[in-house]
């Protein structure tokens, strides 16, 4: 057991040491990549080879050639870089070391061979402070006495422009303000507006879609439109007449108010009358006609007389007494199941109301003067 122990932290110290080795090396399960750079300004051998920030290989070498540098890497093959993909040198800082990016993340598709060469136009550098000022310095040349300014230009504009912004500046605070606030409203409001824009592409579309239908419409306009053009004298004329014509139609309702609202009061009634009393005009117009045909076939033209059977001593005394009965045995021949007899009971005066033992105003119920109110009056 005590041997055990001896032996045991010298193993594991191996092991270590192994793995961390081959974490540094990285076996040999590497894959490398050739860069042509225009500079390589503070990258070295050993900088990092990277993918989303993660370091995933080295540079081996960085070798200058006559227009650009060349710069070897090496990554591991297990991280899969796009054929498409693109080197670029990352500047964390104005001063530090670099770092090769490989860029964009693979998505699928096919991989970077081994060994895969990018020319200058799929690798890019970060600008240099040099660059930077040599830009501003430009600038200022081509501004200077020796550029634009040569005959005062310059100092031209810039003195029109401090007279025109003279006493401006709290106007130009407040258009800076007021953009601010519609440009916060139109966030707020994003929703609406894209909506709207979609809405009103929508409708464009419609009648991109329906390009001969809005043609012949505008072309249909366009005729209406001339004709109304050739005739506008007869439709001033028209209209002219027609004020006219309403003018008049307004004095005569004015002048014959109270009689226009008796006749349609009136009408009103009858027509009231007519609702209520449709039952009974559908059996009329119904048996009516039938009736009208019987009676036409009691009629001798020879002796202009009615050939029928009745007993007129007891007719007259049953239009005397009952004349309602006496009508009811007559249209009863029509086939009409009683319902025009009972029309008939509802019109005509009860028994009696012409000299029998009923009275209009006393004994039994009265007869109905108004005919249900269509000539007015109380029944």
């Amino acid at each position: 057991m005590s041997r055990l122990r001896r032996w045991l932290p010298p193993v594991l110290v191996t092991v270590l040491v192994g793995a961390f080795g081959l974490t540094l090396v990285g076996g040999d399960d590497t894959r490398t990549l050739t860069a042509s750079f225009p500079r390589t300004v503070s990258l070295y051998v050993g900088s990092d080879v990277r993918v989303l920030g993660v370091p995933v290989g080295r540079v081996e070498s960085v070798t200058p050639q006559a227009t650009d540098v060349k710069v070897t890497m090496s990554y591991d093959a297990a991280v899969k870089v796009p054929a498409d993909a693109r080197a670029v040198i990352i500047s964390p800082s104005i001063v530090g070391d670099r770092f090769v990016q490989l860029t964009p993340v693979f998505q699928g598709g096919e991989v970077l061979a081994d060994g895969a060469e990018l020319d200058l136009a799929h690798t890019a550098t970060p600008l240099e402070l040099d660059q930077v000022y040599g830009s501003i310095d430009r600038l200022t040349v081509a501004l200077g006495p020796t550029g634009a300014n040569k005959d005062g230009a310059l100092s031209d504009l810039l003195d029109s422009t401090a007279r025109n912004w003279g006493g401006q500046g709290e106007a130009f605070h407040q258009t800076i303000g007021d953009l601010g606030d519609l440009t916060g409203t139109l966030d707020d409001n994003k929703d609406e507006l894209f909506g709207t824009a979609a809405r009103l592409e929508s409708f464009i579309s419609t009648l991109a879609e329906n390009d001969s239908t809005v043609r012949d419409f505008n072309q249909s306009l366009g005729r209406v439109s001339t004709t109304l053009a050739g005739e506008r004298q007869e439709l001033a004329a028209s209209l002219h007449n027609l004020g006219i014509a309403m003018d008049q139609v307004s004095g005569f309702v004015k002048e014959n108010r109270r009689t226009l609202r008796t006749n349609i009061s009136g009408l009103n009634r009858v027509v009231q009358i007519l609702v209520k009393q449709r039952e009974a005009l559908d059996q009329i117009l119904e048996a009516g006609p039938v009736a009208l045909n019987n009676l036409s076939l009691t009629y001798n033209p020879q002796a202009g007389t009615l050939d029928t059977r009745a007993n007129v001593g007891e007719v007259l005394n049953q239009v005397q007494n009952d004349p309602g009965t006496l009508l009811c045995g007559l249209v009863d021949q029509a086939g009409s199941n009683g319902r025009l007899c009972d029309v008939i009971q509802q019109a005509l005066p009860r028994p009696g109301a012409f000299g029998g033992s009923s009275d209009l105003s006393t004994g039994g119920q009265r007869y109905d003067a108004t005919l249900a109110g269509l000539l007015g009056g109380a029944r």
